[in-house]
């Protein structure tokens, strides 16, 4: 037998119905703050992550599944969302578009080679916006918005944003100054990983899961002692827009994006319940970039995006008790008893069909108590028998299976019968 490959996972008939109710609600969502949909390719050059994740990342060092191609050319399964999008803004000179600032979105599997645990999977999915070509507190205060506007609709309560700024490229170079000043005799102590970030990169020190907990990280500068006047005015007027639309946050000086293209507003939105006890408590995460556009070979534009994972929200969905509200009855099913009872059932099938019910018969020849057993594990709303006499007599009785009464109308007139409940 042939399994699964490891960190992968089957989405089987049970819950693809929960995936559709969550994708469509998406959608819906982003119709309201006018978003549109964008579909990248699943695998890319590996250049294009290599410069718009960053060569210091573990995401490019450890976790990317990259292979050459028939043309000796290095391709990489996306690991992520945001250098797609970008890479397809310039190349398309969506910037000439007269609609500024350009707001998409995506959704669609990543692949990144890590350990598999609860939640977490080397494919994953993935959902995403990026608003491109506006740099305006405004416009971070809506995405913000939109991160809890999303989470809220589904019944989540216990959530948690946090927030920082990592202020503009002059504040964050004044930064690193100093952050590698305050690691330098202390940097043996920590991992093979910050050592080799002290100079190339050394606010990742601070997200760093290994050392998150020495007392250097505790006592290191603060991003926000270093922001100069224009980073502090733009990081108070995302905060003035939040206090207006009464959404809470929280601000966390060590919350930074390591890459050197992230300026001004970084978020997370995490699990805030006391009860929760799950390995992953952030749900998504994401940040103002006014730098990858131009390392990608694009226009001096600026964007600001996040990322969540439908997985993760499923799993906090799952540990919260929400049931979502998905669609699962079924409108007919359809018993039959004989042969040119069952040839009927295939052409009315088909008319039903076509004219938007929802109806279904038996394949495997069982008998009649068997046929309503069907009908009850596809929750059908209704059912009706045919048999030699209903068609000789071109009447049936409908049933509705809710209450067991039932109605008797001609045959022929089934399709017409249920058009008039849609």
């Amino acid at each position: 037998m042939i399994n699964i490959p490891r960190g992968t996972q089957d989405i089987l008939p049970e819950d693809t119905k929960q995936w559709r109710y969550i994708e469509n609600k998406l959608d819906e969502l982003m119709t309201l703050y006018n978003y549109q949909e964008i579909r990248t390719p699943i695998f890319e050059s590996t250049e294009l992550f290599a410069r718009g994740v960053g060569d210091s990342t573990d995401v490019v060092q450890k976790e990317m599944y990259t292979f050459l191609d028939k043309g000796d050319r290095s391709i990489t399964l996306r690991p992520e969302g945001t250098a797609a999008v970008v890479r397809s803004y310039i190349e398309h000179k969506m910037q000439g578009d007269p609609n500024q600032p350009v707001k998409l979105y995506y959704n669609g599997p990543m692949f990144r080679y890590e350990r598999k645990q609860k939640g977490r999977y080397r494919q994953f999915t993935q959902f995403g916006v990026e608003a491109i070509g506006a740099e305006n507190p405004s416009i971070d205060a809506e995405v913000l918005a939109m991160v809890m506007h999303i989470y809220q609709s589904f019944g989540l309560k216990h959530l948690k944003l946090v927030i920082n700024s990592i202020g503009d490229a002059d504040s964050r170079k004044e930064y690193n100054e100093a952050l590698v000043k305050h690691f330098e005799p202390v940097i043996g102590d920590f991992c093979s990983d910050c050592q080799s970030r002290l100079h190339t990169n050394p606010m990742r020190i601070l997200d760093c899961k290994v050392d998150k907990d020495k007392e250097a990280v505790k006592t290191a500068p603060r991003i926000t002692e270093f922001l100069n006047a224009e980073s502090t005015k733009y990081y108070d007027e995302v905060k003035q827009h939040l206090d207006n639309l009464n959404i809470r946050y929280e601000e966390d000086p060590n919350l930074v994006r390591g890459l050197d293209y992230y300026t001004h507003t970084a978020f997370e939105l995490m699990i805030d319940n006391p009860n929760y006890d799950g390995a992953i408590t952030t749900l998504c995460g994401g940040g103002r970039y006014n730098g990858l556009l131009e390392l990608l070979g694009g226009p001096n534009n600026t964007g600001i995006g996040f990322a969540l994972s439908i997985e993760r929200l499923l799993l906090a969905l799952e540990d919260e008790g929400i049931e979502l509200d998905v669609e699962d009855d079924f409108d007919l099913f359809i018993v039959t008893m004989g042969h040119e009872a069952d040839n009927y059932a295939v052409k009315l099938l088909n008319e039903l069909r076509h004219n938007g019910v929802k109806a279904d018969k038996d394949y495997l020849s069982r008998k009649v108590k068997g046929q309503m057993k069907q009908a009850d594990r596809l929750q059908a709303n209704y059912t009706i028998v045919i048999g030699d006499q209903e068609l000789e007599n071109n009447e049936i009785d409908i049933k509705d299976m809710a209450t067991g009464n039932t109605e008797k109308i001609n045959l022929d007139e089934v399709v017409a019968y249920f058009k008039k409940k849609e």
